[in-house]
């Protein structure tokens, strides 16, 4: 399975129920978190993911919103008798405030927690079947925004062509990787015969706090799910500009140009208690939009 699940939708405030943000991509076996605002540990209960699961935690940047939730998290996965290695990524600054937190309580992790300091514009995460991107954004401070591709072999085996032709099954992982193959008679068998061209993989952008930049539609071309943030309401974009942040047309537009399949808004300013404008403002302009609803997890299938 390969999704994305809203645990906090908030702003800076906490209001209304909701919180600040958080999220859970799942990826088949592994989950990644995106932000650790206050709170995320309780939301994480509430939704029953499973604590030992989370290997990567990605921090976009250092707002309190977006972070104040990570030693606590940290510390629950010392209590509970974690022994995984644990990779935090995030702006430099990080380190040493987590160093400074777990010193003062004289804490001793009995797993080994990797702090990686993100760059701009490179790969920071390169897994077996996924790979995690990291891009700037136009923040108050440096700020990160994600982007999570499947990885995807670019040939898919014809099943009839490969029996007909008695190809091994060892072979076939060379035929996914376009290799034509020669037979014991030395004839050999084009790929294009015994293949197809693959769909490209799956992937998820998740923009961080970014005033409207179109140069985040360059990152997130084509993506199948995109988060941007939607601070404000469409007349308040004055604000928004000076604040950092986006509005929901801004978010849309960003999603309009990057030709992305399906939106997800959130990050709402506590100035508002109902959602449902930020809904039908967004779709004014990216009918296929959605609202980052705290517990819903958004599948990705294509």
């Amino acid at each position: 399975m390969f999704g994305v699940t809203i645990l906090g939708n908030n702003s800076a405030v906490p209001a209304y129920n909701r919180h600040p943000t958080a999220q859970i991509v799942t990826f088949q076996d592994q989950l990644i978190l995106f932000d650790c605002g206050e709170g995320t540990q309780l939301q994480i209960t509430k939704y029953k993911i499973k604590w030992g699961k989370i290997k990567h935690i990605f921090i976009s940047h250092l707002h309190g919103d977006h972070y104040f939730g990570l030693i606590g998290l940290i510390s629950s996965m010392y209590l509970l008798g974690r022994k995984d290695i644990l990779y935090v990524y995030g702006p430099v600054a990080l380190k040493p405030i987590l160093d400074l937190q777990l010193n003062a309580a004289n804490t001793q992790l009995p797993f080994e927690l990797v702090f990686i300091p993100l760059g701009v514009d490179c790969v920071v995460l390169n897994e077996m079947k996924y790979t995690v991107e990291c891009f700037a954004t136009q923040h108050r401070i440096e700020s990160r925004g994600f982007v999570v591709r499947e990885k995807r072999k670019p040939r898919k085996i014809n099943k009839e062509a490969v029996l007909f032709h008695h190809i091994p099954t060892q072979f076939y992982e060379k035929l996914q990787d376009g290799s034509d193959y020669t037979n014991k008679d030395g004839v050999v068998i084009k790929n294009d015969i015994l293949t197809t061209p693959n769909t490209p993989g799956r992937s998820y952008a998740y923009s961080g706090d970014t005033l409207f930049d179109e140069n985040v539609a360059n990152h997130v071309k084509g993506v199948s799910l995109l988060y941007h943030e939607s601070t404000y309401l469409k007349n308040m974009e004055d604000n928004a500009k000076f604040r950092f942040h986006s509005t929901t047309h801004q978010a849309a537009t960003i999603a309009k140009i990057a030709n992305v399949k399906k939106l997800i808004i959130g990050h709402f300013s506590s100035k508002y208690e109902n959602l449902d404008i930020f809904l039908n403002e967004a779709q004014e302009v990216f009918p296929n939009t959605f609202l980052a609803t705290e517990g819903t997890t958004h599948r990705i299938t294509s």
